[in-house]
């Protein structure tokens, strides 16, 4: 299995030829995804491409700041969507509660 033979890659390889995004914003753009999407590897080889283009350490703490930020909301929303599908507003359990 080779990844050339995956679509996907060339979609990804056609993205780097955009000209309404700038290297810097899709290295940021990248990492930032990797970053929520949990992949330690693809994480850390986008901050070293990052670096690499020249983005300062600082810049890159700051999109994976927004980027945990926005995962967090994302997060809350959920949770809070689907407690008020099910109509949870505040369940009594344990022994503290009265019949």
């Amino acid at each position: 299995m080779d990844a050339t033979e995956f679509k996907s890659i060339a979609a990804l390889d056609l993205t780097r030829d955009s000209e309404h995004l700038s290297d810097r914003e899709r290295q940021l753009v990248g990492m930032a995804v990797t970053a929520t999407r949990g992949c330690q590897v693809c994480t850390g080889s986008r901050i070293e491409a990052a670096m690499d283009s020249g983005i300062p350490y600082e810049t890159i703490i700051a999109a994976i700041d927004v980027a945990a930020a926005v995962n967090a909301g994302v997060t809350l929303r959920t949770a809070i969507s689907g407690a008020e599908q099910y109509n949870i507003d505040q369940r009594c359990t344990g022994t503290e509660c009265k019949a």
